[in-house]
């Protein structure tokens, strides 16, 4: 492994280290990811989550409409480790109405 992949991975261990945190404690500071505070995905963390998820609600439309949606595909393969399925992310797009980027 390179050496830029080797510090693209360390980056992005961190990040999804920092994200669970922050999802973990309710009182965390938010931090801004793609258009995201991470303290919002709670809002639509039943919609990616589980066998049979709920339609998101809308909060969640108003999370995702926000998103920076395009941002988000370098983080698909770290989304597991704050509890999102990432196969969950294409019908929770759909359901708000929103097209998914390719890289879901």
């Amino acid at each position: 492994m390179g050496k830029n992949n080797t510090k693209f991975l360390m980056q992005f261990a961190v990040l999804a280290i920092v994200l669970s945190a922050a999802i973990m404690v309710k009182e965390a500071t938010s931090i801004p990811v793609c258009n995201i505070d991470t303290n919002d995905l709670e809002k639509c963390r039943p919609a990616v989550t589980g066998n049979n998820p709920p339609h998101p609600g809308p909060d969640c439309y108003t999370v995702a409409r926000a998103a920076n949606l395009q941002c988000l595909c370098p983080y698909k393969p770290y989304l597991s480790t704050v509890g999102i399925d990432p196969s969950r992310v294409r019908p929770l797009l759909a359901n708000c109405g929103l097209n998914s980027p390719s890289c879901f």
